[in-house]
């Protein structure tokens, strides 16, 4: 087991990440110690996670994710998935 997760920031952007251990990662994102990124603006909640059932399936929805508008990772980190399928529409 996986889990792909989206941490809000200080700043109020959004960090997307694959692990296959979430408790421990957060701890590490939270310490400094996550990576680069969280370091220099770190996390404020964990806004968003999935577990899923291999760490290549965390991967590939991270990549899925990062290519998000800003807005489209709002609607999942709210759990709004009718606001979600709406902005998926518009890009097609």
């Amino acid at each position: 087991m996986a889990w792909f997760y989206l941490l809000r920031l200080e700043s109020g952007a959004f960090y997307a990440g694959a692990t296959r251990d979430l408790e421990r990662r957060y701890r590490e994102h939270s310490s400094g110690n996550g990576c680069r990124t969280t370091q220099i603006d770190p996390p404020v909640e964990l806004a968003h996670s999935e577990e899923l059932e291999s760490y290549e399936t965390a991967l590939r929805r991270e990549a899925q994710v990062k290519g998000w508008t800003r807005a489209k990772k709002e609607a999942l980190a709210a759990g709004d998935l009718q606001r979600l399928k709406q902005l998926a529409r518009r890009r097609n």
